[in-house]
């Protein structure tokens, strides 16, 4: 019964990755035949500081995106399992940027932002703050770049999160109460033990997705300026297509996926240790 569902992962995943980690021990270009090179394309890549920008811009970009998405997921969430007014109407206008596509997002904040019309710009103007230079700024850039990410992808982490918050049993905050607790107490003691596992799940998840962020950076600043906003996946990209060195971009995209597999196996092994072993 399982076979058929196997054999379509084995055809649409696992043998193009095999494939793809083939091609990163050749060299490989339009018109020519691969040939094995062994190594020699990590060891260009290692030696490329554009890749470490890249890389460190990743981890940069990708840290403040999870960790910010989680911060206002349970920031939400906490409200909206308090029973506050128009709790249906609220949760609707936060899921609702997960409805929209990234492109969309990106001229939306573009456009917003914009220093001769954008409202928002006018308003932080107006309030006396500086203008957001994405496009000359490399810091502004990747900033702008989390905030569109965030506020694309806070849905999932909150979906995750309140579904937690909502299955912890009312008699543990009764009992804390009692005890005399406060609700920072409940909130430590009580809230965050019963939805660790549901967090753990959320940073992997999102730490697996996140890593390969491209279409924000691509549309909002292509990599640049000279090439300061890379991301790994840009980086990838120029080395497989705009520089056409198909070795160079499978062995980029390789080091992607142990570096996110590596953290996600961190977050396997907490979420193993002190989620479902202590529930067992």
């Amino acid at each position: 019964m399982l076979a058929p569902a196997l054999g379509l992962l084995i055809f649409i995943i696992l043998l193009p990755s095999l494939y793809v980690f083939w091609l990163s021990f050749t060299e490989s270009t339009y018109g020519k035949a691969p040939v094995f090179v062994g190594l020699e394309n990590y060891i260009a890549i290692g030696n490329d500081r554009y890749f470490w920008r890249a890389l460190i811009n990743t981890l940069i970009v990708v840290n403040v995106i999870v960790y910010g998405e989680l911060i206002l997921a349970f920031v939400i969430a906490s409200v909206l399992v308090k029973g506050v007014p128009f709790r249906r109407l609220i949760l609707a206008v936060v899921l609702m940027p997960y409805a929209i596509s990234e492109v969309v997002a990106v001229v939306i904040w573009k456009f917003l932002l914009d220093p001769d019309i954008g409202a928002l710009a006018k308003a932080m103007a107006s309030a006396g703050l500086p203008d957001i230079n994405w496009a000359t700024n490399p810091t502004h850039g990747l900033g702008l770049v989390s905030l569109i990410s965030i506020w694309l992808n806070l849905p999932f982490t909150l979906i995750i999160i309140y579904a937690a918050m909502l299955a912890v049993p009312s008699d543990l905050y009764e009992s804390a109460t009692i005890d005399g607790a406060s609700p920072w107490q409940g909130f430590r003691y009580v809230t965050l033990p019963s939805v660790l596992p549901a967090v753990f799940v959320a940073l992997i998840f999102r730490y697996i997705i996140s890593f390969r962020l491209f279409s924000e950076v691509w549309l909002l600043t292509a990599g640049g300026p000279a090439r300061t906003t890379e991301v790994m996946a840009i980086y990838l990209y120029k080395q497989s297509f705009t520089y056409a060195s198909f070795g160079k971009g499978s062995a980029t995209g390789w080091v992607m996926v142990m570096v996110s597999g590596l953290i996600a196996a961190a977050y396997l092994h907490l979420l193993y240790r002190r989620g479902f072993r202590q529930n067992a």
